[in-house]
């Protein structure tokens, strides 16, 4: 019997949806716009994933969605749009931490190296959580304010997300390797919701909230 997942993503600027079934990539549409078009696209990119798959929203088991930490405004929008699927269809919410989804698609690329998923949370600081090669978290997620020699007894690493670029210069002559095409994107949290779904580990629709790490900000579009 086929399992189709729907999967959500709008941490960041990128608007991103994927479908998958059996935990296996069908399909995903998504947009790295300059700004944040959730509130505009988000739907439209999920109807247009299920028609231009002859599917019907009642055929989905499962939605997942991207947990945080990222966009206030961002994460605020895809749990809403997750949670009115789920309550609609009475299918389960899975949830999916944002920097492993990052891992994951940096091990696609590095398969051997330490991982450095960066999410920006303005200025010079970052969320972030450290990887091994084997995806084991070796540093636990936190907020950093970066410098110079930040995460220096983790080299030698590759480091990407929508957080590193600020520090590519400054950190040019390190034993680490920058690399600004990898990006948060729905296609990332496949693996590890088709897992979830199979071992029920499903969130509460009613109560469940983002990982938003750091209170909310007036201004920026955070």
């Amino acid at each position: 019997m086929s399992q189709f997942l729907l999967h959500i993503e709008t941490c960041t600027k990128m608007c991103s949806v994927a479908l998958s079934e059996n935990g296996k990539l069908i399909d995903f549409i998504e947009n790295d716009a300059d700004n944040y078009i959730h509130g505009e696209y988000l739907t439209v990119f999920i109807e247009d994933i299920l028609a231009k798959n002859k599917l019907i929203p009642n055929q989905l088991a499962g939605v997942s969605f991207s947990s945080g930490p990222g966009s206030y405004t961002g994460l605020r929008i895809g749990l809403s749009v997750a949670k009115g699927l789920c309550f609609a269809l009475s299918i389960p919410l899975i949830s999916v931490s944002t920097l492993k989804i990052l891992a994951c698609l940096g091990k696609e690329k590095y398969p051997n190296s330490t991982l450095v998923p960066m999410l920006d949370a303005r200025r010079n600081e970052v969320y972030c959580e450290i990887f091994d090669s084997k995806l084991k978290s070796i540093k636990p997620l936190s907020a950093d304010i970066l410098d110079e020699t930040s995460y220096q007894s983790f080299e030698p690493f590759v480091y990407f997300g929508d957080g590193a670029g600020k520090m590519s210069s400054q950190w040019e002559h390190r034993k680490i390797t920058f690399d600004a095409s990898i990006k948060l994107s729905a296609v990332g949290q496949v693996a590890m919701a088709f897992e979830k779904f199979n071992k029920n580990e499903f969130e509460d629709v009613a109560y469940f909230t983002p990982l938003y790490l750091k209170e909310f900000a007036t201004g920026g579009g955070k």
